[in-house]
């Protein structure tokens, strides 16, 4: 595995795989490797000849009150991980390198960013998203890219900037990755001391409440949602948002009559946490093309 610096020479990797004929398989990462990273890069190399990693803590994306500073990372660490995938490159570079002086370009998606994480974290938030992804598609140029399931928002903001832009490259969702207990595995579990740890479980617990209340045939949005807010309630978490969408569109939804997003997110101990379950509807209408861009 290559670790490489620049645009430069990754285009340049990239370049000569592409002349054999290879295609190309994109992984964008902010490091502090999990099962949940690692299983995105076994989807990338089941799938690609040239395997791309990034690794960068995108500082456009935090706020002025978030925990860039003291986000997790250990890049001899990850690596080691990463080369254990059977990646072929990591991209690692300075921020300067993505963002040099004069830099002053910036993606907005209206309407699917204005809610959920959108709404807590701020508009900035998914434009430093939107922004880095587009630059990483630019430099890679992939076939297809892997995005975990778990940043369900991201997943759809990401594709309407591959919609609205016509960037040639598959966005390919993979399934969240769960702790035994059920918490979801995030970089940012390493904040939570062993109290906190086992009352974040309730997360995941109470997304399967909501998603019984749904299989019970409880298809209003008021019943779904109180069940899930009786757990958090007995875990001791209030929840910065749990909410009901479309898992298209992200419109709230007053009944489950197509597939849905039950999002939740919570501040325990000192991690802010998020987790989420798609709720299937076997009858659910396909959206049609101007609901999905709504």
């Amino acid at each position: 595995m290559r670790i490489l610096r620049t645009i430069a020479a990754v285009r340049a990797a990239v370049r000569d795989a592409r002349s054999a004929g290879g295609t190309v398989g994109l992984v964008p990462t902010m490091g502090a490797f999990h099962d949940g990273h690692l299983s995105l890069m076994r989807a990338a190399r089941a799938a690609s000849d040239l395997v791309v990693v990034s690794l960068f803590v995108n500082p456009t994306q935090f706020g002025a009150n978030e925990d860039l500073s003291a986000y997790p990372r250990d890049e001899a660490r990850d690596a080691a991980l990463a080369e254990a995938e059977g990646v072929d490159i990591l991209f690692a570079p300075e921020p300067s390198e993505i963002y040099p002086d004069g830099f002053a370009t910036n993606i907005h998606v209206a309407r699917l960013t204005d809610v959920l994480d959108g709404a807590s974290r701020g508009a900035h938030h998914f434009d430093g998203v939107a922004t880095v992804v587009t630059k990483l598609f630019g430099i890679v140029r992939p076939d297809t890219a892997y995005f975990g399931q778990k940043d369900a928002q991201q997943i759809l903001v990401v594709r309407r900037v591959v919609s609205d832009l016509d960037l040639d490259v598959r966005i390919v969702p993979c399934p969240i990755v769960r702790e035994a207990d059920g918490l979801a595995m995030s970089s940012r579990n390493v904040y939570l001391d062993p109290a906190a740890r086992a009352q974040a479980t309730a997360l995941n617990r109470a997304l399967d409440a909501g998603a019984a209340a749904l299989e019970a045939g409880h298809r209003d949005a008021g019943s779904i949602l109180s069940a899930a807010r009786d757990v958090l309630g007995d875990a001791a978490i209030d929840p910065e948002y749990l909410e009901l969408r479309d898992a298209e569109t992200l419109r709230p939804l007053a009944r489950v009559d197509r597939d849905a997003l039950l999002a939740v997110a919570a501040h325990v101990g000192a991690a802010r946490l998020i987790d989420n379950h798609l709720l299937r509807v076997a009858d659910a209408p396909t959206p049609t093309d101007t609901e999905a861009s709504a």
